[in-house]
Formats: C-alpha cells, structure tokens, sequence
C-alpha cells in the first residue's frame, strides 16, 4: 500500500500533518486556516471528503485553529481524550464550538480507523491534556510528539517503535538564553513541561536510534530561537558521533514553518 505523508505547517505559528493512502487520509492537528488546508491538500490531490479523522495532539491555538470548521462544517470527526476535548471547546481560538464531531480516545489504548491502527500516549506539555500518536498502517509505523518538554520513558518505548518519526527541535539553548523573550517564557519553554532543543533530541537519538528507523522529520522549530539548518546540523553531528550517516542509515529532514514540506510517499 502507497502510503503519503505531508507536513503542511510545522512551527509555532500553525502544525498540521496529512498522512493517508491514495483514497483517504487523516491529519494531525489543524492549527492553520481552513482555507490554507484545502489549498496544500488540492495541490498534493488530497479533498477534504477524503479525511476520515483530525487527530488532535493538545489544546494550544497552534494545533487546534481549524479544528471547530472542518469538525462541524465539514462534518469530519475530532479525536482526542475526554479531557483535551474539554480544553479545545475551552479555547480563546474556538469561534466554532465542537460537538456532533467529537470522538473520544483514551491513552494506550489503540483506535482502529479503516487501515490506519492509531494509539495515542501521554507526553509532558503544559496543553489541558497532551499526546503522542503512533499510528501503523500495512506494516509502517509512524510515531508524532511534536511538543513535548522531555523524552519519558512511555514516550520512549513510541520513539523505538517507528518506522518513520515526527519529533520535535523547538530551540537552541543558547539562542534562546540570548533572545529577547521575557524571564518567565524562557523558563516554560525551557522545562519540562515545554519543548525539546535540538541538543536534546540530538542526543537522544544518537542513543537510542534503531535500525529500522529510516526517516527522522524535526518539527515544531522555533522562529525566534532556532534555524532548520542549525536543528539539522545538531541532530546529523550527533548521529554521525554515534556512526549513523545521515542521507545513508537514516534520512533527516527539518520540516518547513509555513509552508509544506512533502509529499513524501512510501510502499
């Protein structure tokens, strides 16, 4: 089975994933406008009445802006836990309240949806309730924590599974020390209910890669404390320490802001 991948935004500003096969697909948060979705999906020849599901990772604007349009106007189910569910119709962002469109997962548990078999697990963020989803299909697995303020070991055990990783680089730590944010938002981005720096996502996979790991995509990078090339160069240095060439035993990609990256199909 084809299996498709796109990244439609990945950063502060906006995240959203597709992943499907060639007659359907799901996406991962909806943190970008509606009418952004519907134009990246048209051009990679993906419709909306092809999305089965959004799959929500946490409550914060950046992943959940669309969610109430295409849940109640597009009629396309919204899954997540009881408690996050909570948290999105609680939102400041949510004009669009959710209610016939609700779905409910719980933690460990797996969902299957059509081909797709998806589970989500506990990450550490400061949303109303935060998940991972590691979602296989014909065989593949694809695990996304996009934000996450340390790797426990529940999130681990994900990581090792995946064929394919979506993982988060959200800063530098020195770039972030030398910026201009304000004492307190350093503090919550930099514990461990924040976000990753690319040192530390560098360093765990360095330590932890498996062999059949064979495509690493960083996302949820900064704009105002991180560069792609600069999360790039920090993970492929680490690896290469470790004796993993990046391009050769794995490939790395740091996913693009504002714009998609992708398509990227595998069989």
């Amino acid at each position: 089975m084809k299996i498709k991948f796109i990244s439609l935004a990945s950063g502060s500003s906006g995240n959203c994933y597709y992943l499907g096969t060639p007659t359907y697909g799901i996406l991962i948060d909806a943190g970008i406008g509606i009418r952004t979705i519907r134009k990246h999906l048209k051009e990679a020849n993906v419709s909306l009445d092809m999305i089965r599901g959004i799959f929500v990772t946490h409550d914060h604007a950046d992943h959940i802006k669309a969610v109430g349009t295409l849940g109640e106007k597009y009629h396309i189910p919204v899954y997540t836990t009881p408690l996050m569910h909570d948290g999105i119709n609680r939102s400041y962002c949510m004009t669009e309240k959710i209610y016939s469109c609700v779905r409910y997962l719980e933690k460990e548990q797996p969902y299957q949806l059509e081909d797709f078999r998806i589970t989500s697990f506990d990450v550490p963020h400061d949303g109303t309730d935060n998940v991972g989803y590691s979602i296989e299909i014909d065989g593949k697995v694809f695990s996304f924590l996009t934000d996450l303020g340390e790797i426990t070991p529940t999130a681990a055990s994900y990581i090792h599974k995946a064929h394919y990783l979506i993982l988060e680089a959200n800063y530098d730590r020195e770039m972030l020390r030398m910026g201009r944010y304000p004492a307190y938002l350093k503090q919550r981005i930099s514990s461990p209910s924040g976000h990753m720096c690319n040192a530390d996502t560098a360093d765990f996979l360095a330590e932890n890669i498996q062999e059949h790991l064979r495509y690493i995509w960083l996302c949820h990078l900064s704009k105002d404390n991180n560069h792609p090339e600069l999360a790039y160069k920090t993970v492929e240095w680490q690896l290469r320490a470790k004796g993993v060439l990046v391009g050769k035993d794995v490939q790395l990609i740091a996913l693009k802001r504002n714009s998609p990256t992708g398509p990227y199909e595998f069989e």
